[in-house]
């Protein structure tokens, strides 16, 4: 052979060929007599039948389609693969007629996702005994990926988002799955947590921050506001809890301050018991001068506490009581 380097071919002119500058012909390598073995030729193993089936992203009972193992430069490579070890010129008839229906249903799959224009289909076999048939997208728009060269382009152009070949390889699989088989590409999961409000969102960043309970949330055994206890009734205001008291006869925690209060009775007082027993600690001769049978204080004309006229009038100023400890009760109409 000639040292004179061989003139450049045509095509490294080409608009879709990726490279440019000065360019020169490698020499032609003697031929051998005998090639290399394939992988899954004699003693080399075939790593197309020693992959599980995890390892493809949509599987049949004859046909199996994988991916490569991260993004590339195209928006989707696929290598469909028969399951049975055999090459293309082995195929039997049942598997030939069904390489032709899951080409062009491979290549519609691929041809829907968002942003292909074509698809290129390409079989080598030459690094490999195990049938294997390559499919590359061609983004859309860009006419210097057209023709020979694609598969150059993709190693040379920066890999697309994982988030976008995922969910590419899962509308894929799902298309297949539509005719049978199984899908084993899941799109990319979504991590994100709706908050019920923006109060409670903002809430539970700045307790995050702080180390401390969102608003709203009470620390572990502790009770809601407003509630009390177990086997216990939410506090009112003093008048009230005052009013009711007296209407039933019992006293609060406060009248007798010197130990624990007696054992209330929910039976309603008579007569007798409420003439017997004070509602408080009282000095008696301060007590209304009689009482009517439901146990409420009757006034008699010119009341003998401060803030009542005689006359009875609207406004009422509740007593102060003559034991600090006890609770104020209103003058009854």
């Amino acid at each position: 052979m000639s040292d004179t380097p061989a003139p450049v071919p045509d095509f490294t002119r080409w608009p879709s060929f990726p490279f440019e500058g000065e360019l020169r012909v490698k020499a032609l390598d003697d031929p051998v007599d005998v090639e290399p073995a394939r992988k899954g030729e004699g003693s080399r193993e075939c790593s197309a039948c020693n992959a599980p089936d995890e390892a493809y992203i949509w599987v049949s009972e004859r046909w199996r389609v994988r991916a490569m193992d991260r993004p590339t430069g195209l928006p989707m490579v696929l290598i469909l693969e028969s399951r049975s070890h055999l090459d293309l010129g082995d195929l039997p008839n049942l598997l030939a007629a069904e390489l032709g229906v899951m080409t062009v249903r491979l290549e519609r799959a691929i041809r829907s996702l968002d942003g292909v224009a074509r698809v290129h289909v390409n079989r080598w076999g030459d690094g490999s005994a195990h049938l294997h048939l390559w499919f590359l997208a061609r983004p859309h728009g860009r006419l210097q990926l057209r023709g020979t060269f694609l598969s150059l382009w993709d190693a040379i152009l920066p890999p697309i988002p994982e988030g976008q070949w995922r969910e590419n390889l899962a509308l894929v699989a799902a298309w297949l799955a539509e005719f049978g088989g199984r899908p084993l590409a899941e799109p990319p999961r979504i991590q994100w947590l709706a908050p019920s409000s923006l109060t409670q969102q903002a809430s539970a960043a700045e307790a995050s921050t702080n180390g401390t309970e969102p608003d709203g949330a009470e620390p572990d055994g502790a009770e809601p506001d407003g509630a009390e206890p177990d086997g216990t009734e939410p506090d009112g205001t003093g008048a009230d809890r005052a009013e009711s008291d007296g209407a039933r006869g019992v006293g609060t925690a406060s009248d007798n301050p010197a130990g624990p209060p007696a054992a209330m009775s929910t039976k309603p007082p008579t007569e007798e018991t409420a003439a017997e027993k004070p509602t408080s600690h009282e000095p008696q001769a301060e007590k209304a001068p009689t009482e009517n049978r439901a146990g409420e204080p009757v006034t008699t004309g010119t009341a003998s506490r401060a803030g009542v006229s005689e006359a009875g009038g609207d406004e009422e100023d509740p007593i102060e009581p003559a034991d600090p400890g006890a609770p104020a009760r209103p003058i009854g109409r």
